[in-house]
Parts: structure tokens; sequence; C-alpha cells
């Protein structure tokens, strides 16, 4: 039976690929663990965690959840002595880009001492057994920072972020680079571009503004609208994360006695951004259609235009070819279908929690 553990599994993305993998693969042990943290909603974390009991319930998969913290070192190793994992997908980490601005030691704390801690973890897996033969895990495309050459490529220079969180980023990758090179373990880092979806990240647009209308409160649009996301629906990222887990990079032997670096970095994302401006009047429609908004709601009245806030960036525009070359990987959902079933489950949702 195939172990994978996956960090962050109450998280957006992790929540679903454990549904998923629990879905489709039959012999399967999953263990998943989260801090559930209250960077936003901790209901909502636990709203997703019952949703995976309801998957592994009919599945003849295994699922064990952990609460606990990357950042505990001897927590950390204890489950890598405890099970011997195939494949590790790291998500947990401490997101948003306006938040790193003023809570840095969040950052530092979960994404560089954290993800350390599985790299070590991964690497000491080899000492007496077959050890981990994959490592995956989130970068971002904050990573790109400021960079005007679109599509953002991996082979684009990437030193010069605009906010700690792109910079705990980059320096994943690094880390990574350096115990693929040194240990022989293979790697893959994931750049991910704007995920949305039904149960995401209040913290991400799309949710945001469905929270501030429903309340009739004002949605900031920044950067005066002349903005562009590459908007990547749940469904599709989980579709490429589970491609990836199943080949790792090629170990090799180099010239110089050690391993050339098992390493690799792919962009993912829907290759097609929109503007925020086109974004909310797809979201607006939705909201109306699923009934989470009356129909005579005044959305005009409550957009308003602002400047561009610290860390932002005005575009994010993923190239994917990699992706598909190697993987097969192709987006399937276009922003209006995505966002109507973010609007039908939001619908859901309210009335779950009333």
């Amino acid at each position: 039976m195939e172990q994978i553990f996956v960090t962050g599994a109450a998280g957006f993305i992790g929540a679903n690929l454990v549904s998923r993998l629990l879905e489709t693969r039959a012999e399967i042990e999953i263990v998943g663990i989260d801090n559930l943290n209250d960077y936003y909603d901790v209901e909502l974390k636990k709203y997703r965690l019952s949703q995976i009991d309801k998957k592994a319930e009919c599945s003849t998969g295994k699922w064990t959840f952990v609460y606990g913290d990357i950042t505990d070192a001897e927590l950390v190793h204890k489950l890598f002595r405890k099970y011997d994992f195939d494949v590790v997908v790291n998500l947990a980490a401490q997101a948003g880009v306006r938040y790193s601005i003023t809570n840095p030691e969040a950052y530092i704390s979960t994404n560089i001492a954290g993800f350390f801690n599985i790299l070590e973890a991964c690497r000491h897996s080899h000492d007496s057994g077959k050890g981990v033969r994959h490592l995956v895990y989130a970068s971002s495309s904050s990573v790109y920072g400021g960079n005007k050459k679109v599509p953002f490529s991996v082979d684009d220079f990437v030193d010069r972020p605009v906010s700690l969180y792109a910079a705990t980023k980059k320096s994943n990758e690094l880390l990574a680079h350096a115990y693929s090179k040194l240990y022989d373990l293979p790697t893959t880092g994931l750049r991910f571009f704007t995920v949305y979806g039904p149960a995401g990240r209040p913290d991400m647009a799309y949710f945001g503004f469905t929270n501030k209308l429903r309340a009739n409160e004002d949605i900031l649009i920044y950067n005066y609208g002349n903005c562009e996301r590459d908007f990547t629906y749940i469904d599709d990222i989980v579709d490429g994360i589970m491609r990836v887990m199943e080949k790792p990079p090629e170990r090799k032997q180099g010239e110089d006695g050690l391993p050339i670096p098992p390493y690799k970095v792919y962009n993912i994302g829907n290759g097609s951004p929109v503007n925020l401006l086109d974004f909310v009047d797809i979201l607006q429609k939705e909201l109306v259609s699923a009934g989470v908004l009356p129909s005579n709601y005044d959305f005009s009245a409550h957009k308003k235009l602002v400047a561009m806030q610290p860390g932002d960036v005005p575009v994010t525009f993923a190239d994917t070819a990699a992706m598909e070359r190697d993987f097969g990987y192709r987006p399937s959902t276009d922003l209006q279908t995505g966002l109507r079933r973010f609007a039908n489950w939001y619908k859901e949702y309210i009335a779950f929690l009333e």
C-alpha cells in the first residue's frame, strides 16, 4: 500500500488533493498534518476535514489526520519513523502577500524552518529503508515579482522578490536544489497561479469580495482595475499535482561523483490571465444566479478603484508548456464555470453554517 504524507492537509489545496486521492486510488494510505492556525476561519478548515472524512468512509484507502505543526521537528521525524512514506507533498505554508508585510515571523517559521524539517526528514528516510522517492512542494507565482516579461517562464530571473512571502518561496526552491544535489533527493516545486474554487481561502479576492458584497460592504479593486490574474481552478491544480507525484525527476550521477540534482520546478496555472474588472463582472453574475445576492443588487455602488498595494504585482501569467510537455497537463475549467461552482458552494456553505 502506497504511503503519502500531505502537509497542510486542512488547507485549500491539501484537502482537495487528499479527497481526490481517496476517490481515485484503491491501495493508498494518506497521512495528513495541519496546525489549523487562525490566519483565516478555522471552521472552514474543519469543514474541509469533515469532507475528507466522508470521502474516506467510501474509500478503500486509509486516512489519518495529525493535528500538529511542521515546525515541530521532533513530531515530523516521529511520523517519518512510524510510516514509510513513498511520496511527500508539502503544502503547509503561511500564505498571503499582504500578511507577510505585517507578520514576517510567521513566514520564516513555517515556510523556512518548517520546510527545512521536511527536507531533513526526507533525507534521513533513506538511512534505514527505501526512503521517500519524491518530494513535491508548493512554490508560488509570487516569485516572479514585478517581472514585465509575459508569460512567466521558470527560466526567468526571479531573484528580486517584492514580498517576504515570495522570498520564502524562492528560498524553498533553493533549499530543495541543495538537497537534491547533496543527497540525491528527487524534488519538484510547483509555482501555483491564483488558485480558486469551492471552500477556497477567504483571503483570496473572489471569496473576500463575496463576503463583503453579502455584508453590503465595498470591495477594493487595486491598481484601479489594471490588474490581470491567471486564475486556476482547484480541480485543475489537483490534477497537475497528481500527475507530478507519479513522475519524480530522474536520478543520475554527475562527472564530479555527486548526483546531477533530480530537481525540477514548474508553473502550474491556467495560462490565460483575466482582467480583474472582467473577473468581478463574472463573479457578480454568478452570485446573483446562485441566490447569494439579490437580482437587484447595486454592484456599481460597492466597487472602489484604488491604488496598488505594497507587495502586489500588476499581472500573473503562467507559461505551462513544460507541464504540458512532461505530464500532459491541460487545464480545462474556464473562469465562469469555476466561479459558478464556487457561488453554488458558497450558498450551500452559508446554509451549513446557519
